[in-house]
């Protein structure tokens, strides 16, 4: 039986635009599959010497991570030219723009991006379709966009943001992360989300470089309007761990 088999899906976004967010200092990272832009902000903090970055839309279909992103570009990132937080930020609203675009997991290749990424334990096999790895690690656009930004910046903690079950998985040393986030989330915290996942961001990135990551699931499904209010405070939380150490 998959795992999924009692997940809802998630809402679909009333205007997709609106996670495009271009001028202002937002630039071209690079293209998907499907020849859509991926856009990105990096906001600098003064004598700062961390730098974190936030994910979303890996699975284009899981609009909940998504609707944090836009919402906390909204509020943090849409206009700004300087980190409001003591350390360099590295936004992503939207990894899998086709996917997202069209409210389904994969690319235009018909790739799963979260077991693409050139990881010690990428697999070419898979049972589902939903899974497909790519023709081999790192095969698609988006994923060597990824592995490009994390050679070529130096960061100190990462979350991407999914949906699923609930959950804030660890990857690497982000435990002292993911107790501040579960002090208000409510949500357990987990090394290991149930079943393998080759190929993906957390493995390649906390498991592999030793960088603090996390794949923060919401649950999927729930209204997309309140997903920013109660992610807030959390997130923040997470960033004033960083800025302790």
């Amino acid at each position: 039986m998959s795992e999924n088999n009692e997940i809802k899906e998630s809402k679909k976004f009333k205007n997709y635009e609106d996670a495009v967010f271009e001028g202002g200092g937002w630039f071209i990272l690079g293209h998907s599959a499907g020849q859509n832009k991926i856009m990105a902000k990096e906001l600098r903090a003064e004598n700062s010497r961390k730098k974190v970055l936030l994910l979303g839309g890996v699975h284009g279909n899981e609009t909940e991570g998504v609707q944090f992103m836009v919402d906390f570009c909204r509020e943090f990132a849409k206009d700004e030219e300087k980190s409001p937080f003591g350390f360099d930020l590295f936004l992503v609203p939207v990894l899998n723009p086709d996917g997202f675009f069209a409210h389904e997991r994969k690319n235009a290749s018909g790739v799963d991006l979260n077991r693409n990424m050139p990881t010690k334990d990428w697999s070419p096999e898979f049972q589902e379709d939903k899974y497909n790895p790519g023709s081999h690690a790192g095969s698609e656009p988006e994923s060597k966009i990824l592995v490009d930004l994390l050679n070529k910046h130096y960061f100190d903690f990462i979350i991407s943001f999914h949906s699923w079950k609930p959950m804030i998985n660890i990857n690497g040393p982000a435990e002292i992360f993911g107790e501040k986030m579960k002090e208000k989330l409510k949500m357990k915290v987990v090394k290991d989300i149930g079943y393998p996942t080759p190929g993906s961001l957390g493995t390649y990135a906390g498991w592999e470089r030793g960088i603090p990551t996390i794949t923060l699931e919401f649950e999927r499904g729930v209204e997309l309007e309140g997903i920013y209010a109660y992610a807030r405070d959390a997130i923040l939380d997470s960033f004033k761990a960083l800025q302790s150490e």
